[in-house]
């Protein structure tokens, strides 16, 4: 008897110390630490990198780097943290997933920077949804081709003001506009 309810002080205050250290200090205990944060910019930084360096690839016309840059986008997308994310990002990140995997698994499967491109489309499309959602600490531009995509026209982001279309490379390079600007 005398050992149980010296297990029960003993456990007793040990929650009690926690507690309060959790509620005065600023350490991993701490209960605001506890709540999912929502994830940040810098948290989706490799996924915007890795685009990036997609659509920029894919206005040299290289399918070799756009391939292992979409690797890179998969090995990103897989390490995000959803349990991180408020309840509106964790929406748009479960909408766009399978997609965003399917389309860089699609890019990273072939060096064919046609093929590359059909699938941009679409991933530029959930990016710049994940964009909106997550933010970004600088600009973004959001740009569109009329002429690609078979005439319905493409949307692509791009950190550059200057339009260097990914669809057609230096045969159409300055080929489109900016429609929207992400900050």
């Amino acid at each position: 008897m005398k050992n149980l309810k010296k297990i029960i002080l003993t456990a007793f205050l040990s929650i009690a110390f926690v507690t309060t250290y959790a509620v005065n200090s600023k350490n991993p205990f701490n209960s605001d630490l506890l709540i999912a944060q929502p994830v940040q910019e810098n948290t989706m930084k490799e996924i915007y990198n890795a685009y990036f360096s997609i659509k920029d690839a894919l206005v040299k016309s290289d399918g070799k780097t756009a391939a292992a840059k979409a690797s890179e986008l998969l090995r990103s997308i897989s390490a995000v943290p959803m349990d991180k994310m408020k309840s509106e990002q964790h929406s748009v990140w479960m909408k766009v997933l399978p997609e965003l995997k399917e389309d860089a698994a699609h890019i990273s499967d072939t060096q064919d920077a046609k093929h590359q491109r059909d699938h941009f489309v679409t991933l530029s499309k959930n990016m710049h949804e994940v964009m909106k959602t997550f933010g970004t600490t600088d600009a973004v531009y959001y740009q569109k081709c009329p002429m690609a995509n078979g005439g319905k026209g493409a949307n692509w982001l791009s950190k550059e003001k200057a339009i260097k279309n990914p669809y057609y490379g230096n045969a159409m390079l300055t080929c489109g506009s900016t429609v929207e600007t992400l900050k």
